[in-house]
């Protein structure tokens, strides 16, 4: 129970930063923007839960660990037989699929392949560098696979985009 405490205090935190701040300024703009921008807080709070939480509770303990460098051998697990490799590549994967799907939705025209791709090796960069604060483990091959996933998710977004662009369009008429 105490330990699901700390993982509480961080979602009534981002609760109350999306009601507070960021609902208040994406109702404003119309419908189609308050569903975009909102399913990409939900979705990113989802990947802090499964990257970095529980973030508040640790903050004063960040340093009360020796800080464990990033693994720079990209899929060494495949060739020392460590752990199920497989499932954490599709996992990694999975994980930014999202982000490219939704990242293009926010940007409007301005919504490209390499923006997106970017915008998603920032992210993954940013989590990868912080874990280890958080005692985690950080490794080149999430880098890697989750810039693949971001990639994908683009793909599947320029697939499916006058399908999307319809919704939203039809969201904002209503």
């Amino acid at each position: 129970m105490k330990y699901l405490i700390k993982y509480f205090i961080d979602f009534i935190a981002l609760i109350f930063l999306y009601a507070f701040v960021f609902f208040r300024k994406w109702r404003v703009q119309g419908r189609d923007v308050l569903l975009v921008n909102t399913l990409i807080y939900a979705y990113l709070s989802l990947v802090l839960f499964f990257t970095m939480m529980p973030i508040i509770v640790s903050i004063p303990f960040m340093l009360d660990h020796p800080y464990k460098p990033m693994n720079l051998v990209p899929f060494i697990d495949v060739s020392l037989g460590r752990g199920d490799f497989f499932r954490q590549v599709v996992l990694n994967v999975i994980m930014t699929l999202p982000f490219g799907f939704l990242f293009p939705l926010t940007r409007g025209k301005r919504a490209i392949f390499g923006v997106t791709v970017f915008f998603c090796f920032l992210m993954s960069f940013s989590i990868e560098i912080l874990q280890p604060f958080f005692d985690r483990s950080s490794d080149i091959t999430d880098l890697i696979t989750n810039v693949i996933g971001g990639a994908l998710g683009y793909f599947l977004y320029a697939i499916f985009k006058p399908v999307t662009v319809w919704a939203l369009e039809h969201l904002k008429t209503r």
